[in-house]
């Protein structure tokens, strides 16, 4: 690793500075970033080559109220102070400029090593009224900004309320955005394209049902935001680090155009509770002229601390099938009976029920995907629906639903366990909350030994539903603090994580690299529940994950679902090309093929490229982009130096046109090709594809045919 920190002596090489205004300049001089004082609130400017990206905005936190240092005795006083909000009556008290670069390696990721330099502006604001003080940090990359507010201890501050954080990104036009609605509860929403100022007549529509969900505004919407303005500029406005903090999302003022950052409350309304010294999440906006930098960007990693974990040897990247699309699809069943109406654990005797005969995670049935996992080179098998409780598991509120150690009948545990250990294949434990953080937390140590004393390296989580306490959201700051104790608290059993229906990540993967994947986000899994937008896919690299890896639980291949369940009519709005280049344009170090392994046999030949894709890259190339058009990525692996491409596209047929100028200068390589052809269509013809060999160097090119919903993929080695 090369490090180093300097301390600018002549602050002009980053910043000019006054006495009420700071300039900052990223390292390539390319970004510009100005803060002021206007009328006692802190404001700050972004340009990008001379344009404006960020128009004057104004920072500040509104508070609610303050906890006061009382003696026990005063129980007569009402716990509540002066809510003198952090937002007007500032002045600069101190600056400080600094540069800082670095090469760090991740244990996982989209390349073998990154690049973490920034110039940096840290301004202490004083507050004359209050004799406060609190600090604006800046560091400013080649590729964007990344701010946060950060509050030192005090005497005039020490315990206080957030009733709102209020950042403002105001855009300089009514740009094309890329956006979900802005929700308490699920992010699993299909992405709307249109103007900032149509979001507001769209929104009603945008918003389709959910097992829990809490929408706040007609302009709300989440980050990670894509936008694009008329005159060319791609700009991603997103958080890094959320740490005991509330998840933001943003509110627009479609009048002006000004986004204002919306933090999720709590139970109470409350937005967060603070003690000082603490800080914010880093508020970040990646800005370039040219989308495949969005891609490229890793501000949002950067902005994280380093790996707190010492020994990372244990953290593997992980190809995987499951006993899952079974139960999505409607084919079989989580639950084992239809005997109890309700469970109750420890009482509801399961020796006596009679199984309804549609339990899918049963001991045949599973020795099925091992052995299926064992033939094809696959490292793990997920179960779910494998522990007593399903039967009434959602949608009655229920605090002791599980219990995460208590097999099924119908499911010898042992017996799996030893059977694909003899396979070589290991098993993903799942643990299903149904959103009761209270019972998930009082059996975690249990859990997580469990599956240390069962060979079980990494675990599933999922959030489904209205969160216990009641009352609190998702994405509130004690339920965030959850997800982050939950990550913290497998690294002490070295056990990798990969949650659904959490906050969405925000770059902890750095400092926990345990944690290896989230959903997040809508996934696979909706191509059973009515389908998703065909330009889904070359959206969500813009958005989601810019934040982190998502379990997108890619590798359909039969896109008529009432083939698996007569009675669900939807259809998988894709190719199976297009799905085979989701290994390579949806980055995970988890990667699943979800599909049933008998379909898989029916097209063998397509799913060799899944079983021959890597997991861990050294390099990753970015070679077209577009949001919601297309995505065309190449990574080289990391141990065999073996290339693979990937491209996606959206509702339109295209012509791809790339070169193979990312290979080595002078050697010779053999490309298979996974494409679609001209008859292939996402809705009428979904399951045509050709494979085809070429030979290629660093000097060819490809123009491939893309159709509807389409994409291709490319496996490439030396010859």
């Amino acid at each position: 690793m090369n490090r180093k920190a300097l301390k600018i002596g002549a602050m002009a090489v980053l910043c000019s500075m006054a006495v009420s205004a700071q300039t900052l300049l990223s390292p390539n001089k390319q970004l510009k970033m100005d803060f002021s004082i206007e009328k006692g609130r802190p404001t700050y400017t972004l340009q990008y080559k001379g344009k404006t990206v960020i128009a004057p905005s104004h920072l500040g936190i509104e508070l609610k109220g303050e906890s006061q240092r009382r003696d026990f005795n005063d129980l007569d006083e009402k716990n509540e102070g002066t809510p003198y909000s952090l937002m007007t009556g500032f002045c600069i008290a101190d600056t400080a400029c600094s540069t800082f670069d670095e090469t760090w390696t991740p244990v996982w990721g989209e390349e073998a090593s990154i690049r973490n330099h920034y110039n940096e502006l840290a301004v202490t604001l004083r507050q004359k009224n209050t004799d406060r003080e609190m600090v604006l940090r800046f560091r400013l990359f080649d590729d964007g900004l990344g701010f946060r507010y950060e509050f030192p201890q005090q005497k005039n501050l020490n315990y206080f309320v957030i009733k709102e954080e209020c950042t403002q990104f105001a855009m300089t036009g009514d740009h094309t955005a890329y956006w979900i609605p802005g929700d308490y509860d699920t992010q699993e929403y299909d992405y709307t394209v249109s103007r900032l100022s149509e979001i507001r007549g769209l929104q009603a529509g945008a918003i389709t049902e959910n097992l829990s969900q809490t929408s706040f505004s007609p302009t709300g919407v989440q980050t990670a935001l894509m936008l694009k303005t008329d005159d060319g500029l791609y700009i991603n406005l997103h958080e890094a680090a959320l740490i005991n903090y509330a998840c933001m999302h943003l509110n627009l003022d479609d009048e002006h155009m000004i986004f204002t950052s919306w933090l999720t409350p709590d139970s109470q309304g409350d937005k967060g509770y603070m003690q000082t010294p603490c800080h914010s999440p880093w508020r970040t906006v990646i800005v370039s002229d040219d989308a495949r930098d969005i891609l490229a960007s890793r501000i949002t990693l950067n902005l994280n601390d380093p790996c707190k974990i010492e020994d990372t040897s244990w953290i593997k990247p992980c190809k995987y099938v499951g006993v899952w699309w079974e139960m999505i699809t409607g084919m079989g069943d989580w639950s084992y009976t239809w005997d109890f109406p309700s469970v109750q654990l420890g009482v509801t005797d399961y020796s006596k029920a009679k199984p309804h005969g549609r339990h899918s995670a049963n001991t045949k049935n599973v020795k099925r995907y091992i052995d299926f996992a064992a033939e094809n080179g696959f490292d793990a098998v997920l179960v779910e629906g494998w522990n007593i409780g399903w039967e009434d598991w959602f949608g009655n509120s229920k605090d002791y639903v599980f219990d995460f150690v208590t097999p099924y009948p119908d499911f010898n545990l042992e017996e799996i366990r030893d059977y694909a250990k003899s396979k070589g294949v290991k098993m993903i434990m799942h643990h299903e909350t149904s959103a009761s953080i209270r019972n998930y937390e009082r059996h975690l140590d249990q859990a997580y030994q469990f599956m240390v004393d069962n060979g079980y390296p990494a675990v599933k989580s999922g959030y489904v539903g209205n969160i216990i306490p009641r009352g609190e959201n998702h994405y509130s700051q004690w339920i965030v603090n959850h997800y982050q104790y939950a990550v913290e608290k497998a690294a002490q059993y070295k056990i990798m994580v990969n949650a659904h229906e959490a906050v969405r990540p925000t770059g902890i993967c750095r400092t926990y690299p345990n944690l290896i994947g989230n959903e997040s986000a809508r996934g696979t899994e909706y191509q059973a529940f009515g389908g998703s937008k065909p330009y889904h896919v070359a959206i969500l690299p813009f958005t989601r994950l810019i934040g982190g890896p998502m379990d997108y639980t890619p590798g359909i291949f039969e896109m008529d679902i009432s083939k698996y369940n007569p009675n669900n009519h939807s259809h998988a709005n894709t190719t199976i090309a297009n799905q085979l280049a989701l290994y390579v344009t949806m980055y995970s170090p988890l990667q699943m093929a979800a599909d049933l392994p008998e379909t898989y046999e029916r097209f063998a030949d397509a799913f060799q490229f899944i079983k021959d894709v890597a997991m861990e890259w050294e390099k990753s190339v970015y070679l077209e982009a577009e949001p919601a058009e297309y995505i065309t990525i190449a990574r080289k692996a990391k141990k065999t130096g073996e290339w693979f491409v990937g491209s996606v596209g959206g509702y339109n047929a295209r012509v791809s046109e790339i070169s193979f100028d990312f290979l080595d200068k002078g050697k010779k390589y053999e490309a298979t090709v996974y494409s679609d052809t001209k008859e292939t269509h996402y809705l009428t013809n979904p399951q045509k594809y050709e494979i085809r060999k070429i030979k290629v160097t660093s000097k060819s090119k490809l123009k491939q045919y893309v159709a509807p919903g389409g994409g291709y993929a490319i496996s490439i080695k030396e010859i």
